[in-house]
């Protein structure tokens, strides 16, 4: 599908504050925002979450009261233009946050381009962002409305991993996906330098094409079309990479934790398992699953039609019981969870609705300090995974 958030589609309203599913899991509903997308936490604030919205605010639920005060506001430096994948998207906490105080943030500008930035907590409030703190980490020209991607996530090694769309309004047409030279359509790895420092970045040592020419250093892994949310297992650092596909298919892509560097995904010659064009696409490897758009391609894995798979976590909330240990994910446009694990062969098995669908257009997963799983909705509606 061209586009993540569908921008303009009417969603019901009012959603139940809890929703029930057949397996035990139910919906708890702990606020409502202006279009949040996505939910992130800090281990140095064990006991809040903090809610992006699209339009540049970030908010902090702490012991389930919403602080009154926004912890971010770029509402001033964003413009979305419409039927567009813009916004504020993505938002990552410094492994050292507690020491350090900083984050980083992904947005596109009022013209459409990407920003990356590193904000200050501020010393006398922990409920706010320092003034005048903002430092631009990268800054990359973006030719088209979608396929921005958004992700930004800390990885097990304590590099800054950051998720890129290919660029292109539907096709690839420029090949980026598959080209070195520049950074769309790829998972970049970063190591953020602390402000005062010369270089607002450095490449971290194990980047695959640091020494190739023609090659940018920061790519990590590349053939992505538009890797909108992926997240790495907070028990074994594995990476799960949910990538939007274009006619046919969606796909996650998965690794064990070492094996991300270099890999080339496929698109656009792949689209999922299946070939979409004649390019190039060396040493391409294919995704652990795949599912099919509507007819005439039929259902996928999971027995449904699909619109844009929307990727989660792997669940480390030991009071989801028999779900710890699974990933979950969602439609985009039926609300529907799904659920999936993987096999000692190193295959995604067990794949099966949750019995629980959200109200609206779901566009993000997140989690807390405790693990546990919440789920974002287009409708405003922010709900945490619960048990019983």
């Amino acid at each position: 599908m061209a586009c993540v958030c569908a921008v303009g589609l009417g969603v019901a309203a009012g959603s139940p504050a809890t929703a029930g599913g057949s397996h035990g899991l139910r919906l708890v509903r702990v606020g409502h925002f202006a279009f949040p997308l996505y939910v992130a936490s800090t281990p140095a604030d064990p006991h809040a979450i903090y809610v992006v919205e699209r339009g540049g605010r970030i908010w902090i639920v702490r012991g389930g009261h919403r602080v009154p005060r926004p912890f971010l506001d770029l509402r001033n430096f964003i413009s979305i233009a419409p039927n567009s994948e813009q916004g504020l998207l993505g938002l990552a906490f410094s492994p050292d946050y507690a020491v350090s105080g900083l984050y980083y943030v992904y947005y596109s500008n009022r013209g459409g381009d990407i920003r990356i930035r590193q904000f200050r907590r501020s010393p006398h409030d922990p409920n706010r962002t320092m003034a005048g703190s903002g430092r631009t980490i990268l800054a990359l020209r973006h030719p088209a409305i979608n396929h921005y991607g958004g992700q930004l996530q800390f990885g097990p090694d304590g590099d800054l991993y950051i998720g890129l769309g290919d660029g292109d309004p539907g096709g690839d047409p420029f090949n980026n996906a598959q080209r070195l030279d520049n950074l769309f359509g790829k998972i970049l790895r970063i190591a953020p330098q602390p402000p005062g420092r010369r270089q607002a970045y450095l490449i971290p040592r194990g980047n695959p094409f640091v020494h190739r020419a023609n090659a940018r250093p920061e790519i990590f892994a590349y053939g992505l079309r538009n890797p909108y949310r992926f997240s790495f297992d907070s028990a074994t650092g594995s990476a799960w990479i949910a990538d939007v596909g274009e006619n046919r298919f969606e796909e996650v892509n998965y690794r064990r934790r070492g094996q991300l560097a270099g890999v080339n995904f496929g698109w656009s010659r792949y689209e999922g398992y299946s070939q979409f064009s004649n390019r190039a696409a060396p040493g391409a490897v294919f995704p652990l699953f795949v599912e099919a758009h509507g007819p005439p391609q039929g259902a996928g894995r999971a027995g449904e039609v699909w619109c844009a798979l929307i990727g989660g976590y792997v669940v480390r909330d030991r009071t989801l019981g028999s779900f710890d240990g699974r990933y979950v994910f969602a439609d985009h446009c039926t609300g529907r969870i799904f659920s999936t694990r993987l096999s000692p062969g190193g295959s995604a098995v067990g794949m099966g609705w949750t019995g629980l669908t959200v109200p609206g257009l779901v566009t993000s997963f997140g989690t807390d300090a405790q693990q546990r799983v919440y789920v974002a909705s287009e409708d405003g509606s922010v709900y945490r995974l619960s048990s019983g």
